[in-house]
């Protein structure tokens, strides 16, 4: 199944030198774990609900285990401080859906478990 890391980043007016350095550096952290961006940025976006003050970043992985040793790999962990001396924001690692996934057997599963009285 799928994985992804969000990034949801706030960058400075002017992007620092270090920042540059991680954006350059940081696809050679991916390859081991055939990451590859998805999203990177958004220049161009339409929030339809809500407000979206920062820069969306998904990164693409063929599995939580790959996401997650990518994240923990010595190569990435030295690249952190590079970008978060200078932007806030938020990262997560989170699994994707499988292939046929339907969102209404998903709905039908969480109102069984409801009815039983069940935490959802």
């Amino acid at each position: 199944m799928p994985a992804y890391a969000l990034g949801n980043l706030i960058p400075p007016a002017r992007l620092a030198d270090e920042v540059l350095s991680y954006m350059e550096r940081i696809q050679a952290t991916l390859d081991p774990f055939d990451g590859r961006f998805l999203v990177h940025g958004a220049p161009e976006r339409e929030v339809r609900e809500g407000d979206w003050p920062g820069a969306l970043v998904i990164i693409g992985f063929p599995s939580m285990d790959a996401a997650r040793g990518w994240y923990d790999s010595p190569a990435y962990q030295e690249l952190i401080p590079l970008r978060t001396r200078h932007m806030t924001g938020d990262i997560l690692l989170i699994d994707g859906v499988g292939e046929g996934y339907e969102a209404a057997a998903t709905a039908a599963f969480l109102r069984e478990a409801q009815a039983a009285g069940e935490r959802t």
